[in-house]
């Protein structure tokens, strides 16, 4: 490809090529876009994965001569070779980022493909299946037409020796950083597509395709590959920090609104509770013993039999459904209920769709691409479960393609590529393979907030893709086994999908599939066959729960066996008291987590954080994969192998109760429970004994710790216990608002500033900025500086009380 010619105008800069035009336009001081197109027009249409509205200008043209052409921005530079066309990324000092190779080869390749679509005739025999997964709609005859012509994509990539690359998603081998590995991108139960790339060299590029795509950086070259694309679209985003990366990626792809502070207390929820009954006998039960819960989840199968996907409960079973929530709300409890896209039998909402020509060609699937059945489908939703008072929607199998679950033996990667978006585009065009739950988000949020407006929308979803956290979309991670293998793999495959701007994400505490599948299918896999029985899946499910306790959003889910604490021992046995004590911990940390959701909203923060996000400069942490930070302060090790009992509760011995942590470089750390303080940069065996979870603070933080309390309404404003941890200068930012509603987006909300200055041992506690309606006129606080010997599993050290009616307090604490 030769750059023949340059041409500078108001929305970029255009470059003929050999070959067709690249057009390169400024998104802002930190990233530019690069749009590749053949030697034909192609329009530019609207971006799924971008938000309306961005500023599109044409970068400087620093400098210019026969050999070269040099595009900048304040913050980004791009050198690009007229002779080849090879572009080189440097931040705003000329240090290298990322370039292109420059072996005289191609290096953004356009290959044209037919695009091809399905099309059902009338006299197709549309058939139901049954599977694990629920029903599927399976269409007999098909034929495929050439719809248009497009382009499959790749672009080619140097990367420089010591880098690590991170992000594409979630999916599930456990694999940190993707050097020398290669990962195919499409949507499938337990995959989440991001396709964006995250450099510890301080850069990103985002792919604005929403194809199938795979990432290779192995024996065959580094390059990131499109199946169908109209054009070759991508972003590259300069930081330096991780932190800078993912703030400009939610400037360009949508800010995270605020969930409600609910949603970051504990949620209950199994695969099924039978009836409106065991609903509220449940939340009773939480409440008689006193242990904290604030929502419970009503799973699939609550419609009306024979009326899959109906968005109706079933009135036998859930007889007078506003006066069953209102019992869990007088509890103090919220209710989240399973809703699906897809639709079989004969239920009103699945004849109405069909009326009116809003299925997918499978007969049962929503058409989420269409605006007027988003609509529809919210509609039903406020008219089945939100008038009467439904508090939060699970939108399960937003991924309603997946076709590979069936069979004894699991199909190879290619196998499996091949087999689900092969499915998928029988139904969706292939250029949108990724995008069906980034839409049928959009659909559940703007009809959430249209017609529940004092409610947050806070939507579950399994799939995600870049983008849909605008939208209060919450990941989770889909239908794993109960193996250990799955809990070690689950931190680095949650990690780097936040990594890619995603804030919140969960997964099934316990595993949703625990014991083998009698059947012998390959994705049912769980080692237990005894469930809750099983002393083994016992210390497996504390061991995830204490994880779990640490992630954006806990919750509990899975089949197989009953998942309420109390199925696993009762006061005085090992498991229960462990269960408890991390629910109770959960809570105490709630200002901490609260505060760390307004940063998410207010300054694009990351809750979940891989180590790079802190410690770029500290190559050790790079191959890092069962550590996180929770927030500025916790570093979150968790306890990834059995120790007690295996499967069948078979006892082991000789194994040490302890674990491997690696402590990053630049900081002391101390202790969570013991208060003991130890150097940065070195590798640790900590106490992995069975009612504890490596837990590290860093020096210089100041964690706020609440009451103990059973629900987050109960006294939300209550005495706040400001642990300070000393060995470094530090600052924590604490966050409150309403706790619902969105106040919050008019400045209902406040702010006050933590700060200890180590030098002189001074904690500052800053004027409280801001307000909001029933805001309290005075906090309490407690002051405690930790030492050796005072971690919270050590007793109480001495306090400081402190009364703050919102001006600034400063003491001096010795």
């Amino acid at each position: 490809m030769k750059i023949l010619s340059h041409q500078v105008q108001a929305d970029g800069v255009v470059l003929i090529t050999s070959t067709g035009r690249i057009t390169v336009q400024q998104m802002g001081p930190s990233a530019m876009r690069v749009r590749v197109t053949g030697p034909d027009e192609v329009a530019d249409p609207p971006s799924l994965m971008l938000i309306d509205g961005l500023m599109r200008t044409a970068p400087q043209v620093e400098a210019s001569s026969d050999a070269t052409l040099v595009l900048s921005t304040s913050r980004l530079r791009v050198e690009i070779d007229r002779r080849w066309g090879t572009f080189t990324w440097t931040d705003e000092h000329g240090n290298l980022l990322v370039r292109e190779p420059r072996d005289r080869q191609e290096t953004k390749v356009l290959a044209p493909v037919d695009v091809l679509r399905s099309v059902v005739d009338d006299q197709a025999e549309i058939s139901t299946v049954r599977g694990a997964d629920g029903e599927r709609a399976v269409v007999a005859q098909t034929r495929t037409v050439v719809d248009r012509k497009a382009f499959s994509t790749m672009l080619r990539l140097e990367l420089a020796d010591g880098e690590a690359i991170y992000g594409l998603g979630q999916h599930e081998e456990g694999i940190g950083s993707y050097r020398g590995h290669h990962q195919y991108l499409y949507q499938q139960n337990m995959k989440i597509v991001a396709p964006v790339i995250v450099s510890t060299k301080g850069y990103a590029i985002l792919w604005d395709s929403q194809s199938a795509a795979t990432f290779h950086d192995d024996q065959y070259g580094t390059y990131f590959w499109t199946d169908v694309d109209d054009a070759m679209d991508f972003l590259v985003v300069a930081g330096p920090e991780v932190d800078d990366i993912v703030r400009e990626i939610r400037r360009l792809t949508g800010e995270a609104p605020m969930l409600p502070r609910w949603a970051f207390g504990y949620i209950q929820s199994k695969d099924r509770y039978v009836d409106a009954g065991e609903l509220v006998d449940v939340v009773r039960e939480f409440r008689r013993r006193n242990l904290p819960l604030d929502c419970i989840v009503q799973d699939w199968q609550h419609w009306p039999d024979g009326q899959w996907g109906q968005k109706s409960f079933d009135l036998e079973r859930f007889a007078d459904p506003a006066s069953f929530i209102d019992q869990i709300h007088r509890l103090d409890a919220h209710l989240m209920v399973s809703i699906w896209p897809n639709m079989h039998g004969d239920g009103a909402n699945r004849t109405e769709f069909s009326e009116h020509g809003q299925l997918l060609g499978d007969g049962s699937t929503y058409d989420a691409f269409d605006p007027a059945a988003r609509d529809r489908y919210w509609a039903q939703v406020r008219e089945g479960y939100a008038r009467h008072g439904v508090d939060a929607f699970w939108a399960d199998c937003t991924e309603p393609f997946e076709a590979d679950w069936k069979g004894a033996v699991e199909p190879q990667p290619e196998e499996r590529w091949a087999i689900n978006t092969g499915a998928a585009k029988r139904f969706i065009d292939p250029e949108r393979l990724n995008a069906y739950s980034l839409m049928h988000s959009e659909g559940l949020y703007r009809g959430h907030r249209a017609d529940v407006p004092d409610k947050r929308v806070f939507a579950l979803t399994r799939s995600g893709f870049t983008g849909q956290q605008r939208y209060s979309a919450v990941t989770w991670s889909g239908d794993h086994s109960a193996t250990w293998q799955t809990l070690r793999r689950q931190i680095a495959d949650g990690l780097n999908l936040m990594i890619t701007g995603t804030p919140y994400w969960s997964f099934d505490i316990g595993a949703y599939f625990v014991t083998p599948d009698p059947d012998g299918m390959w994705f049912w896999r769980g080692d237990f066959a005894d469930g809750v029985a099983d002393l083994g899946y016992r210390e497996l499910y504390v061991r995830w729960l204490q994880m779990g306790t640490f992630l954006p959003i806990m919750r509990s889910h899975g089949r197989c066996t009953p998942r309420e604490p109390w199925q696993f021992g009762d006061v005085g046995d090992v498991h229960y008291d462990a269960i408890a004590a991390f629910l109770r911990l959960r809570y105490r940390l709630l200002p901490y987590l609260y505060s760390l959701a307004g940063a998410t909203t207010q300054h694009a923060y990351t809750p979940m954080r891989s180590l790079v996000f802190d410690f770029r400069h500290d190559p050790a942490v790079f191959d890092v994969t069962d550590q996180f930070m929770l927030g500025p302060a916790l570093l979150v090790c968790p306890v990834t192998h059995p120790i007690h009992h295996g499967p069948d509760s078979e006892p082991l011995t000789g194994v040490p109760l302890t674990r491997r942590v690696y402590l990053p470089a630049g900081c002391d750390w101390y202790d969570f429970w013991t208060g003991r303080r130890h150097l940065g940069g070195q590798t640790i065996d900590a106490d992995a004994s069975l009612d504890r979870i490596p837990l590290f603070v860093r020096a210089g933080s100041v964690l706020p710790l609440g009451p103990v309390v059973e629900h987050t309404g109960q006294d939300p404003h209550g005495p706040v216990e400001l642990r300070v941890f000393p060995g470094a200068d530090g600052t924590f930012e604490l966050y409150d608002d309403a706790g619902d509603g969105y106040g919050y987006e008019g400045g209902e909300l406040t702010t006050t500033l933590l700060d200890w200055s180590d030098a002189t041992r001074t904690l500052t506690i800053g004027d409280r900025t801001g307000s909001y309606p029933a805001m309290p006129d005075r906090r309490r606080f407690a002051v405690v500086v930790v030492g050796e010997g005072a971690g919270v599993g050590a007793g109480e050290p001495g306090s400081y009380p402190i009364d703050h009616d919102g001006a600034a307090q400063r003491m001096t604490l010795t």
